[in-house]
């Protein structure tokens, strides 16, 4: 599985953009996806995750600002960021796990997820 994220880039605090990320393969209706992100001299944390029933997860930083969605017939995950703040700026990756089954619980953690697109820098400014 190969992952290509696309959509970063400079924008002013209380701006928008919009994330995309395609994955080849056949089985992308039976994973489950999540955007990471990570800001320089820190770890991975997770953004938003998305089950392939399509129930969601957001960190708490992201409530109400950021939306993930999935659309399987053309293989895309995205994420929609609005009211971008300064402690957005990061590095925004994509993951997916492995085909799993309808009642494996969403995963939460980056060990968790098996495939990784190569990320693309989100910034804003103040």
């Amino acid at each position: 599985v190969q992952l290509q994220a696309s959509g970063g880039g400079l924008v002013q605090a209380g701006g928008s953009l919009r994330l995309s990320c395609a994955a080849s393969g056949r089985t992308f209706s039976r994973r489950n996806m999540a955007w990471f992100r990570q800001a320089p001299g820190k770890e991975y944390d997770l953004v938003a995750a998305i089950k392939r029933s399509g129930s969601t997860f957001y960190t708490d930083a992201v409530k109400g600002r950021f939306t993930i969605s999935r659309d399987n017939a053309k293989n895309v995950v995205y994420l929609e960021m609005n009211s971008l703040k300064p402690e957005d700026t990061a590095v925004y990756y994509c993951a997916a796990t492995k085909d799993v089954i309808l009642s494996v619980p969403l995963q939460l953690t980056s060990v968790e997820y098996d495939y990784w697109g190569q990320g693309t820098q989100v910034t804003v400014s103040s």
